[in-house]
């Protein structure tokens, strides 16, 4: 059984930082995909980054030259560093991870419906 649980969501003003981490615990090892996911109130989830077995990251458009996802496979912990926050940044955050690690299951486009273990989530509110 795998266990994710996030922290370093909270509220900040636009154009404010902030850092969630995620730690897993578990059944998971190296070769399984990695990522963060948002859901804004009243939509669907969506990718925001992903990093896949071979840590390569990948970033939905929306928060590109923003966020950077970072992955401490010894420590099997993940990170998501948001800068130049917007209100529309404003959701749960998830964590999330999969076995299927390849580029092919692991990306932003993908990742939303078909991952298989999720974190409690962590809510980011900006405030314009």
């Amino acid at each position: 059984q795998v266990q994710l649980e996030e922290s370093g969501g909270g509220s900040v003003q636009a154009g404010g930082s902030l850092r969630l981490s995620c730690v897993a615990s578990g059944y998971i090892d190296e070769s399984y995909c990695m990522a963060w996911v948002r859901q804004v109130s009243g939509k669907e989830r969506e990718g925001v980054a992903t990093v896949d077995r071979d840590g390569i990251p990948m970033y939905a458009d929306f928060v590109k030259g923003r966020f950077t996802i970072s992955r401490d496979r010894a420590a099997n912990t993940l990170h998501l560093e948001m800068t130049n926050l917007e209100p529309a940044d404003t959701a749960i955050y998830y964590c999330a991870t999969d076995p299927r690690g390849r580029r092919d299951d692991c990306n932003t486009f993908s990742v939303a419906p078909r991952v298989r273990h999720w974190g409690q989530g962590t809510q980011v509110t900006v405030s314009s």
